[in-house]
């Protein structure tokens, strides 16, 4: 599951960025990391009554290729709009698919109708320590890969990556500046960071984000306590610097990100003035399933 440290501008430029390739990973996304890490630690019962899990497509399709490796029955609730290239990948991985409306919060109560009708074991999506733990490897190996690593960028829907990636960083070289980017559509993680306390957007508001991974109405708790004591700050970015920041990663095929996997690097390249002036940076491509159709409109504009 390691992935690779990619530098993508020029040596020459005052702000290098290097790219971690999540898009990379065997599903796509970055979320096998901390699925694995919790299926693996449940007991021999747990998995013997199979895991259930709620995503709008990364995580699901994290939990499954960890079920089918595992030998375990997969049940993953998703929303009805989910990108129907999750939906089919994470039906091919083995895992038994349910639809239910777009918002994170009818997912989540949906599987855990399902887990107390069936028995199932939750593998929740972000608020877990298993899952922050797994996630925080991603931070460990940008440390290893560049030392003298400033400043690191991610994505935040609700908040599992960079809890991990944040604590991980932090414990290990302080001065490492952490930066939440999100759509500015579903910028709850910024309020709540804002505010000091846990702030939720209605589905209504967060699903207008073309980012669906990144459409969680809040963020967790457990991942709160986590951004408040590592993470330096959260800005957002416009919809159509998402698009930008997608265009002009396509431009490879190692590169290429889906508009959640895009979000972090269109903070970096149009946010500059909110940023730490620092050379050596990097930001997390989280995941690289995207909808054909969508990168061919993407890639005409």
């Amino acid at each position: 599951m390691r992935s690779a440290l990619f530098e993508w501008t020029s040596p020459d430029d005052s702000r290098r960025l290097f790219l971690k390739l999540e898009n990379l990973q065997p599903m796509g996304a970055f979320k096998l990391r901390g699925a694995y890490n919790k299926i693996v630690s449940l007991s021999d019962d747990e998995r013997r009554r199979g895991v259930i899990s709620y995503s709008s497509g990364n995580h699901g399709q994290g939990v499954a290729y960890a079920a089918r490796a595992l030998g375990l029955k997969a049940v993953i609730v998703m929303p009805g709009n989910a990108p129907p290239n999750k939906v089919e990948a994470t039906t091919a991985l083995g895992a038994e698919v349910v639809k239910v409306g777009p918002g994170s919060e009818e997912r989540r109560i949906r599987a855990e109708e399902l887990a107390a009708a069936h028995g199932y074991t939750i593998v929740p999506p972000y608020n877990d320590e298993k899952i922050i733990a797994g996630q925080g490897t991603t931070g460990l190996e940008i440390l290893e890969q560049l030392p003298d690593v400033e400043t690191v960028f991610a994505p935040v829907g609700g908040g599992g990556l960079i809890s991990g990636i944040s604590a991980a960083l932090k414990l290990s070289k302080p001065s490492v500046k952490i930066i939440g980017v999100e759509p500015e559509l579903a910028a709850d993680a910024q309020a709540s960071f804002r505010a000091g306390h846990i702030v939720s957007f209605s589905p209504e508001q967060v699903t207008q984000t073309l980012a669906d991974g990144l459409r969680t109405e809040s963020i967790g708790a457990i991942n709160f306590e986590h951004i408040r004591a590592y993470v330096d700050d959260i800005i957002t970015v416009k919809e159509t610097e998402i698009q930008q920041a997608m265009r002009a990663l396509s431009g490879r095929a190692e590169t290429l990100a889906e508009p959640s996997g895009a979000t972090a690097v269109a903070g970096f390249l149009f946010h500059a003035d909110e940023l730490p002036r620092t050379r050596m940076n990097v930001a997390v491509i989280s995941g690289g399933n995207i909808d054909p159709k969508l990168l061919a409109e993407i890639r005409s504009k």
